[in-house]
């Protein structure tokens, strides 16, 4: 693959990442008056805090979906790091040596958290509450693997 070709996929991956960061930002902001989460806002939110809510929800899915299926893999191939066909957990230790990650078990932690998005506890809301806390509390690591990945390569200067 020529390095234009894979600095293109990195750029795109790169651009996705940054869409979703920003609808991150843009719901959090939209929920600012009604954190910290608790149990019990969470079942007084309104409609609007709601909608907010689901959509910082599905942009942290799909932030961690593209770092991990396009970007990640895309600094590798730019890097012309020979590790296409590898396991996730090869790649994330070998971007860590690299310096692109701080700490492979922090995104390993992030995908469980993401995980358990998928189990809603409808009679639990306190359970619920805190685990949308714990990934609002880990936004600042996903931008922090975003920020890293931008001081080395300069993406936010050519994208």
């Amino acid at each position: 693959m020529t390095q234009d070709i894979s600095q293109q996929r990195l750029l795109d991956a790169w651009r996705e990442c940054q869409r979703h960061r920003h609808f991150i930002d843009y719901a959090l902001s939209s929920l600012q008056a009604s954190l910290p989460i608790t149990g019990e806002r969470l079942t007084r939110l309104s409609d609007a805090e709601i909608q907010s809510l689901d959509q910082f929800v599905l942009r942290f899915g799909k932030l961690q979906d593209a770092i991990g299926t396009r970007l990640l893999p895309s600094v590798l191939l730019y890097l012309q790091e020979p590790y296409e066909d590898r396991p996730m957990l090869d790649k994330l230790h070998r971007l860590e040596k690299l310096g692109y990650i701080e700490n492979s078990e922090q995104w390993q932690t992030l995908r469980i958290l993401r995980n358990r998005f998928a189990h809603e506890y409808p009679d639990d809301p306190d359970k619920n509450a805190a685990i949308l806390m714990l990934a609002i509390e880990s936004v600042a690591s996903l931008g922090s693997i975003l920020e890293r990945i931008d001081q080395k390569l300069a993406l936010s200067s050519i994208a």
